[in-house]
């Protein structure tokens, strides 16, 4: 495999070992704590909580001078491509590869199972904080990636519409309840993000899930919306849509933070 023809989803031992700085981006979204543990060797840190907005809903994109903040310690320029992993089998890696689509930038990987997968193929790690050479992008939101609160409830009636809700199943039905009103959006398909996740391999996606999200109708001809409480498991969730081919994958990033506490929100349980 040449560094010019990366796919959206490698595995760990295909990671090429010298990558051109100028050209790539190895971002790791661990925890701080993991990071100064052991990461992928040439790895920069991004705090997973630094991709968010904060309070009352901390799904939407982070402030505009954030996000300019964020991207320039990174080195982004048009032509990086970015290789991203976590610790977690794949949340917050795939929360960034929304934030690059919501940037308009399609240049991306991500290590299939990430640094867990990584640590099981004992594949070589290192202590060592690197960090980036700083660029000053200018940066535009395009809302193609994403739905409103407003857009999903207008949806809701739509044949080609499946929200897929990667909370847990307790959440779903309402019995946990993180917000004023628990239960679900009405119609709203449950797979739990980490059901998505082979736990014997690493975290890898599992090799049967598109038959699994098929049986449940969450298929590629529809409209896929997914959400969960914060838009961070649901990173996962929007990132294993687009590894599987799906043609129409938004994030509803508000999720459940913004629908559950809105006044006018329908809620099934």
């Amino acid at each position: 495999m040449t560094n010019a023809s990366l796919p959206l989803l490698i595995e760990p031992e295909d990671l090429p070992p010298h990558l051109d700085q100028n050209r790539y981006r190895l971002v790791d979204l661990s925890a701080v704590e993991q990071y100064a543990q052991a990461h992928i060797p040439g790895a920069v840190h991004l705090a997973p909580a630094r991709t968010t907005s904060g309070p009352p809903v901390p799904g939407l994109l982070p402030p505009p001078g954030q996000l300019q903040q964020i991207l320039g310690e990174l080195g982004h320029h048009e032509e990086l491509h970015y290789i991203v992993y976590d610790d977690e089998g794949g949340g917050w890696a795939g929360r960034f590869i929304w934030l690059l689509d919501a940037i308009g930038h399609a240049r991306y990987s991500y290590i299939n199972g990430g640094l867990k997968a990584w640590l099981e193929a004992r594949l070589p790690t290192e202590q060592t904080a690197n960090q980036a050479t700083p660029t000053q992008p200018q940066v535009q939101i395009e809302t193609g990636p994403s739905m409103t609160l407003d857009e999903l409830r207008n949806m809701l009636d739509s044949d080609e519409l499946v929200i897929w809700d990667a909370r847990s199943p307790a959440e779903h039905r309402g019995e946990k309840v993180f917000a004023r009103k628990g239960g679900h959006i009405p119609g709203a398909v449950n797979f739990e993000w980490t059901a998505g996740m082979d736990a014997q391999h690493g975290l890898r996606l599992r090799h049967d899930l598109a038959r699994q999200l098929e049986a449940l109708g969450i298929t590629r001809d529809k409209q896929i919306v997914t959400h969960c409480q914060t838009h961070h498991r649901s990173g996962f969730t929007y990132l294993a849509a687009k590894i599987l081919g799906y043609p129409r994958v938004k994030a509803y990033p508000g999720s459940w933070s913004e629908w559950g506490n809105h006044p006018d929100t329908p809620v099934e349980s």
